[in-house]
C-alpha cells in the first residue's frame, strides 16, 4: 500500500426522514481493493453513489487526492472522470455498438483525435477478451459480455479509482466468473477499487480490506482472513452465517 487515495470522514446521507448513511469513516490507499458487504439496504450502494458525487452528502467530507470533493458548488464532472462507477445494470445504449458505447464519453470530454480514442478503446477490448465483440450491439452480447463492456467503458476514461456496485448480481451464475476475472485483472494492475458485493468467496480471495455495513454504519473493518474466519461483531457472524448457507 502507498499513499491514501480516498478518505471518507463522518459521512451522513438521508433521503427524506430516512438516514441511510450514519457517519461513515473509511480510508482507501492507492492500489487497495476494499469490499463492502452487508444485507440489502445497509447503505453500500448509497455510499458508492456519494463517492462518485451522484448523491450529495448531508454532512462530512470526501477527500480525494488531498482535496475535499464534497464541497458545495464543485463541478462533479472532472471528479467522475477520475472515479469510475459501474452499476449492476449495464446501461449500454442499445442503438450503439460496443465500441461506440465505449468511445462516446472520451469523445465528449477529451481533446484527443478520434483515431487515438478508437485505438485506446481497441486496446481495452483486447485486454479484456472482447476484441471480437467490438462491432456487436448490446442485444447481441451475453449479460457477462455486456457487463465487461460497461467496465471497459468506465476504464476508457482512465480513472484513478473504480467503484463497482453489485456488478454480478444481474448475471446468470455461469457468467459471473468472467466478470470477476476482469476484477482480478484490474487488481493485478494496481487499480484502486471499492466493491459492493455479495460474492463472499471473491471478497475472501481478492480483497485487501472488507467492511461490514449494517444500518448505515461500518460495524466491522478487517482483512478478509480476520473478518471471515473470526468476526468480532455478532451481526457480522449472523450475516455471514446467512449468506454462506445459500
Amino acid at each position: 500500500m502507498s499513499l491514501v487515495k480516498l478518505q471518507l470522514n463522518n459521512l451522513h446521507k438521508s433521503f427524506g426522514d430516512i438516514e441511510v448513511l450514519k457517519g461513515i469513516d473509511l480510508s482507501i490507499s492507492e492500489g487497495e481493493m476494499v469490499c463492502l458487504i452487508g444485507s440489502s439496504g445497509s447503505g453500500k450502494s448509497t455510499l458508492l453513489r456519494c463517492i462518485n458525487l451522484l448523491e450529495p452528502i448531508d454532512q462530512g467530507e470526501i477527500v480525494f487526492n488531498g482535496r475535499d470533493i464534497s464541497e458545495p458548488g464543485l463541478n462533479p464532472q472532472p471528479v467522475r472522470q477520475k472515479i469510475g462507477l459501474v452499476f449492476q445494470s449495464f446501461h449500454l445504449f442499445p442503438h450503439m455498438t460496443a465500441l461506440e458505447n465505449v468511445m462516446l464519453a472520451p469523445k465528449r470530454t477529451s481533446n484527443k483525435p478520434r483515431d487515438e480514442i478508437r485505438s485506446d478503446a481497441e486496446r481495452l477490448f483486447a485486454k479484456f477478451g472482447l476484441a471480437d465483440r467490438m462491432e456487436h450491439y448490446p442485444d447481441q452480447l451475453s449479460g457477462g459480455q455486456q457487463q465487461r463492456v460497461a467496465i471497459v467503458r468506465a476504464l476508457a476514461m482512465k480513472p484513478q479509482i473504480m467503484l463497482f456496485d453489485e456488478v454480478t448480481s444481474a448475471l446468470d451464475p455461469e457468467l459471473i466468473e468472467e466478470v470477476l476475472d476482469v476484477l482480478r485483472q484490474l487488481r493485478r494492475q494496481g487499480m484502486t477499487m471499492i466493491l459492493a458485493t455479495h460474492e463472499i468467496g471473491f471478497a475472501r480471495e481478492a480483497a485487501d480490506t472488507v467492511c461490514m455495513l449494517d444500518n448505515g454504519k461500518i460495524i466491522e473493518k478487517a482483512s478478509p482472513e480476520k473478518l471471515f474466519s473470526d468476526p468480532s461483531e455478532a451481526r457480522t457472524r449472523q450475516f455471514l452465517s446467512s449468506v454462506l448457507k445459500r
